[in-house]
């Protein structure tokens, strides 16, 4: 009998592969639904620990058939997107700690998929190169020697920043409307602006902003979570149902949230009521569940002031103050994400 051809093998090893994919799956989703009594913290360490053996698996998939590589990333890609939201959506309630080993898991797992795909791809430019070298000296060519493989980024938040977005402008007008983008309901990511003046018009299912300064920032609402760190001398106004903020200095936030806002490692942040408008944002808010105001913008919780007594970090923003209702209906776009 003649033996198995290798693409057989593969195939069906790849098919076993995508086969204990879906049952780690389904253990994902049924933990995830189990010990109704547990605490979020607890409950969030189990579906995490559950979706990162999924997304593992995903990665180790790429090298182990190599005739399905695409796919196998794309599922891997997806896997290590899922995590992310898992983080993002679980990190109002988790403690500094949990947060960031979350984060620095994430941002490994990230760094492993990008390792996967140079790996897995890496003739096209590698035999480019060779053609032009050959015309030149080729018996002196020394033989090629391995390179050691990219060292792991730290576990930073610039790390993990996910989606469509706008990164690395300075004083630009930057305006997207996400109503007719082809990323609708995605994530979006602010990074690396300075002198900047924003304009999201639409709804996203996440935000994440990193080191901002000096910028105006006007969203529309965000039906899951915002994640922000490292701005200085900014304003923002949005509406979300859950708002983190890490190191931001002299910045106000015009809010409406579902949830407490959660602020750490902060000075001379100050909050106000939402305050924005565009043509067609209430059925933006009312798609997103945050029609009503719940007067949260006002409750801000600081994880680095545990006293009784009234943060020295937050104050509101005196009504004498506060912006008047910003309109952005007739703001265009004038920019490309990247």
């Amino acid at each position: 009998m003649e033996p198995e051809p290798d693409s057989t093998k593969a195939a069906a090893g790849n098919r076993k592969h995508l086969a204990m994919l879906e049952r780690l799956s389904k253990r994902t989703a049924t933990s995830s639904s189990e010990s109704p009594e547990a605490s979020p913290v607890a409950a969030f360490l189990s579906r995490f620990a559950a979706a990162k053996v999924v997304a593992e698996s995903a990665l180790s998939a790429c090298r182990s058939s190599p005739d399905d590589a695409p796919a196998s990333l794309a599922a891997a890609s997806a896997a290590v997107d899922d995590l992310e939201r898992l983080v993002a959506e679980a990190s109002h309630s988790l403690p500094p700690y949990e947060l960031r080993s979350a984060l620095a898991a994430v941002s490994d797992l990230r760094a492993a998929h990008k390792l996967a795909a140079s790996e897995i791809r890496p003739k096209k430019s590698f035999s480019f190169r060779n053609k032009t070298k050959a015309t030149k000296n080729p018996p002196q060519d020394p033989p090629a020697t391995p390179q050691p493989p990219p060292e792991q980024p730290k576990p930073t938040f610039d790390a993990i920043l996910p989606g469509l977005g706008f990164r690395g402008r300075n004083g630009a007008t930057l305006v997207k409307d996400l109503r007719v983008a082809n990323e609708k309901d995605g994530d979006f990511t602010l990074a690396d602006l300075v002198s900047c003046e924003v304009y999201l018009k639409g709804k996203c299912r996440a935000l994440y902003i990193h080191k901002l300064r000096d910028c105006r920032v006007f969203i529309g609402p965000v039906f899951g979570s915002v994640l922000i760190e490292d701005v200085e001398r900014c304003t923002f106004i949005m509406a979300a149902h859950q708002i983190r903020i890490h190191e931001a200095r002299a910045t106000d936030f015009y809010l409406r949230v579902r949830s407490r806002p959660i602020i750490e490692d902060c000075s001379g942040v100050r909050f106000a009521p939402h305050a924005l408008k565009y043509v067609g944002i209430e059925e933006d808010l009312r798609d997103s569940g945050l029609e009503e105001d719940t007067g949260n913008w006002a409750n801000v919780d600081d994880f680095k002031w545990l006293r009784a007594v009234q943060s020295p970090n937050w104050c509101l923003v005196p009504e004498e103050e506060r912006l008047p209702t910003v309109d952005i209906s007739e703001v265009h776009e004038r920019d490309d994400c990247n």
